[in-house]
């Protein structure tokens, strides 16, 4: 068995307090994330893990990519045929986090996940490249294949049949709104007494925070 009890890191480069947070999570999270881009604290900056319960009964994570936030909350895109996507459908109670090792802070999310409607779907499909667009109708997201070639075989077929013209969005590709319910913000401190900030939706819409133990 390889041992890591000796991995050990020391938290010291930030603080989160009370007096300094904002009311809503939101403007909370639109800073952090800035913060972490400016100063490049992870490759891809709206990389996010997202979990889902599946039909088996087991949760499952995996890392897809943030394509927009705002006051309703967050945006991604994946096929709804997918495993993924039907989990969601079948269950829309999902965690999202974020873990930005080079400035010490992470942020879980949970909500409830609704599909975007097709204009905003179909907004977002048009920007994407074409290749991007072939691969969303080529993939049989989460099915099993042959081999690799039988992707490549069938994106050269559909590269043949599009070339030159608009690609539309299939039907069964599109994204899905996560409404947060709970948003905590987990900042790296020493001696492992960290900074965790907890916003709970109440039903009169205001947000109630409350400081938990590390």
């Amino acid at each position: 068995m390889n041992d890591l009890s000796n991995y050990r890191k020391s938290y010291e480069k930030s603080e989160l307090l009370e007096t300094q947070i904002p009311e809503d999570p939101i403007n909370l999270f639109h800073k952090w994330f800035y913060e972490a881009e400016d100063l490049n604290a992870a490759e891809e900056v709206n990389a996010m893990t997202v979990s889902t319960i599946g039909s088996d009964g087991f949760p499952k994570s995996r890392v897809v990519l943030l394509k927009k936030f705002n006051e309703d909350g967050f945006v991604f895109y994946t096929n709804y045929q997918s495993e993924k996507g039907k989990a969601i459908l079948q269950n829309p109670n999902v965690c999202l986090s974020f873990f930005w090792p080079t400035v010490e802070r992470q942020i879980i999310i949970k909500g409830t996940a609704e599909q975007t409607p097709d204009q905003i779907s179909d907004n977002y499909f048009a920007s994407r490249p074409d290749g991007s667009k072939l691969g969303a109708i080529v993939s049989p997201q989460s099915q099993v294949i042959p081999n690799r070639d039988f992707l490549a075989q069938n994106l050269s077929v559909l590269e043949k049949e599009w070339e030159g013209k608009d690609i539309p969005r299939p039907t069964h590709w599109g994204g899905f709104l996560v409404r947060p319910v709970e948003v905590e913000f987990w900042q790296g401190r020493p001696n492992r007494l960290h900074d965790r900030i907890r916003y709970q939706l109440q039903a009169n819409f205001d947000w109630k925070i409350d400081r938990l133990a590390p």
